[in-house]
């Protein structure tokens, strides 16, 4: 059978573009054996097209013109690598809207502008992909929106952002915060402005998607309650090595009786849970549901090449599946209430620092006890008249905990604002063997 040649563009041609456009030549020949077309990147849209780049295309290739790729007939689909919420987010409606199918690798932009996008893509009858939008080369969304397309999945709980887990592993080894940022950056793990990562709104973006396609209800950015990593204290990472658990920036969807949270913070996770042996710069995700049981995937979650996979793959899918409208559909179905956040049930970390002195601990007691929460573990370490508690507490409502940190945090006993932290563990408190 003779080889149909794809014209393909792209927006963008940087790291990964480069990475993508490289990917489509080196395994060309694979691609034709498996679906009988032969991608071929015919235009990248660019801002400076004399820039030096890591995988350098044919002249001709590169351009600042968005109108030579849209009115281009001959051009088969699109990936967007160019990031970014405008323009891009213009070019992507205008592709679709024309009936030009568009894979992206944009976590911000499908998170803010999904449902318009997926409008766009049902207008122009064509696909939206977009894989490579939450951790690069883990086929997480692939997996829901297909093989899990009736599984009824009531959970996702991940570690979706390679920089912050890199840090957290290093801290862990004895590194400062400092230190670990700054050996993520000398690697290439962390951006000279890592704001979006270590605040934890790039692992939100990511979590408002998997919601969307796991619960199959439009969850935005702006639904998400998200906290970085940057609040979190040294003796923190310490006090869950000493309670045998380990700090991560953990995502999680959940449904609870019929309603939606979603969040990302820090959290101590159990080192006999799966996601407390994922390391370094890598993303787990973990899907539980009545037809699965518990699912986890886990690999590389950044990188140019890492991402570029995604995209491509998502091209390949598009090549092979067009005309079939499967994935031209939006992922939502229905509305879902929003949980409460206060309602959330969990154990928690709570780290206390108070003056060392005499029934300061039996106000601390007292207050959680007023609120309902529990003292399952209690270490407490000294230091120049100050004393740091670190508490783990049974299940609780957060926002009891939450009020009860409020009174304790007015204790003149009290030095700093107290933090709470949730717990992680599919043994519970009790199977941890604390009372």
């Amino acid at each position: 059978m003779a080889s149909v040649d794809v014209p393909v563009a792209l927006l963008g041609y940087g790291t990964v573009g480069s990475a993508v456009n490289r990917l489509l030549h080196e395994s060309a020949d694979d691609i034709e054996r498996a679906t009988g077309h032969r991608l071929r990147v015919v235009k990248a849209l660019v801002r400076d097209p004399e820039k030096e780049r890591a995988y350098q295309p044919d002249p001709e290739v590169l351009t600042t013109d968005f109108a030579s790729i849209i009115e281009d007939k001959s051009i088969a689909l699109v990936a967007e690598v160019m990031g970014g919420i405008e323009p891009t987010g213009g070019y992507v409606l205008d592709l679709l809207r024309a009936g030009k199918p568009v894979v992206s690798a944009n976590k911000q932009l499908v998170a803010q502008k999904g449902a318009e996008l997926f409008e766009a893509a049902s207008t122009g009858g064509v696909q939206l992909r977009f894989e490579a939008s939450v951790c690069a080369a883990i086929p997480v969304i692939k997996v829901l929106r297909e093989a899990l397309v009736v599984t009824n999945v009531h959970r996702v709980l991940g570690i979706v952002n390679g920089t912050t887990n890199f840090i957290l592993t290093e801290m862990e080894r004895g590194a400062s915060y400092d230190e670990a940022l700054a050996e993520a950056q000398s690697r290439g793990f962390a951006e000279a402005d890592p704001t979006d990562d270590v605040s934890g709104a790039d692992a939100a973006a990511k979590m408002a998607i998997l919601a969307t396609v796991a619960f199959g209800s439009r969850v935005t950015l702006a639904d998400v309650d998200y906290e970085g990593i940057q609040g979190l204290e040294a003796n923190d990472v310490e006090a869950a090595g000493d309670m045998g658990m380990t700090v991560r920036l953990v995502g999680a969807a959940t449904l609870v009786d019929g309603r939606l949270d979603v969040r990302v913070q820090p959290a101590l996770v159990d080192r006999q849970h799966p996601l407390a042996a994922v390391a370094g710069a890598f993303n787990a995700v973990m899907l539980q549901g009545d037809a699965i049981r518990e699912i986890t995937l886990e690999g590389p979650g950044a990188g140019g090449i890492e991402t570029a996979s995604a995209v491509v793959a998502d091209m390949v899918s598009i090549i092979g599946t067009t005309g079939t409208g499967f994935l031209q559909n939006d992922a939502c179905w229905r509305s879902v209430e929003r949980l409460d956040p206060g309602k959330l049930r969990s154990p928690f970390y709570v780290r206390i620092e108070v003056e060392d002195r005499a029934g300061v601990l039996a106000h601390v007691a007292l207050r959680l006890a007023t609120h309902g929460v529990s003292i399952a573990r209690l270490v407490q370490k000294q230091d120049n008249g100050s004393a740091t508690l670190h508490i783990v507490t049974h299940e609780a409502p957060a926002g009891d905990v939450e009020a009860a940190l409020e009174e304790i945090s007015e204790l003149e006993e009290s030095k700093s604002p107290p933090a709470a932290l949730p717990v992680i563990s599919d043994r519970g408190v009790p199977g941890l063997g604390w009372a």
